[in-house]
């Protein structure tokens, strides 16, 4: 056998051995408020590692409902704790790679040319409609309505809420001008061409995320090197810069 030869049947070899052990691809599921940091984490992990990652961004609430029947996701990352302890407590993720290390805050938004004057929750009471992500189920919406229920105004507000499937539905209502007012993330605020902050929530509820690799998921390695990876400096640092508060707590 010629050198030339020999060294092509190990190209040859080489290659198939790659079409036979392709690089993993994750499916994850994130909170609407992550789109932007998961997104650009993702790209880098990808030219990093060759590990293809997909996002679906929606409502905690729905994402863990999807879990839950069955949805092929390797890594779920929660706007809230509670949608993950149900996860857990029914053997869904994989406690041991749970992570809790992000936070936010909540902030009322008005459309950017609005001449309403808000300083307050009590100055909702003036407004025909304030855009909240469910509060039935959505973790944003649920701040929201703990939020107003300990100024005891939750009962005379609640008329006036009109629910969106997720914290950038409400966001997307009010930059529209069709709604003169919603609560969303700081994080989200940032992100806002068409509406600004009317004022900031300063004793809301503790806002905590959560992330953790699925149970079932078909490339558990990878998920959980992805999780590390969210965990570790990169990504921390990535969340500091979209305005995301870092700090681990379990």
């Amino acid at each position: 056998m010629t050198g030339r030869l020999a060294a092509l049947l190990l190209l040859l070899g080489a290659a198939a051995l790659r079409a036979a052990d392709p690089e993993p691809e994750i499916l994850v599921f994130g909170a609407a408020s992550l789109t932007e940091s998961l997104t650009d984490l993702g790209r880098a992990y990808e030219a990093k590692t060759g590990t293809r990652v997909v996002f679906s961004f929606g409502g905690s609430s729905d994402l863990a409902r999807q879990i839950q029947a069955g949805a092929p996701a390797d890594v779920f990352f929660s706007a809230d704790t509670i949608k993950m302890d149900a996860l857990e407590k029914a053997g869904l993720v994989r406690a041991a790679g749970r992570r809790q290390f992000l936070s936010n805050a909540l902030v009322v938004m008005v459309p950017v040319d609005s001449r309403a004057r808000l300083a307050s929750a009590d100055d909702l009471l003036g407004l025909p409609r304030i855009a909240i992500a469910d509060p039935a189920v959505v973790p944003a919406g649920v701040y929201a309505r703990t939020w107003l229920t300990s100024l005891g105004l939750w009962d005379r507000i609640e008329p006036r809420v009109v629910p969106t499937l997720d914290v950038r539905g409400a966001l997307a209502a009010v930059e529209s001008g069709s709604i003169p007012a919603a609560v969303v993330y700081s994080t989200d605020a940032a992100i806002a061409k068409s509406a600004r902050v009317a004022f900031r929530v300063t004793k809301g509820p503790q806002i905590l995320y959560a992330v953790a690799p699925v149970a079932a998921s078909k490339n558990p390695r990878a998920a959980e090197a992805f999780v590390t990876y969210l965990a570790g400096p990169v990504g921390r640092a990535e969340f500091v810069k979209r305005g995301f508060l870092v700090g681990d707590r379990r």
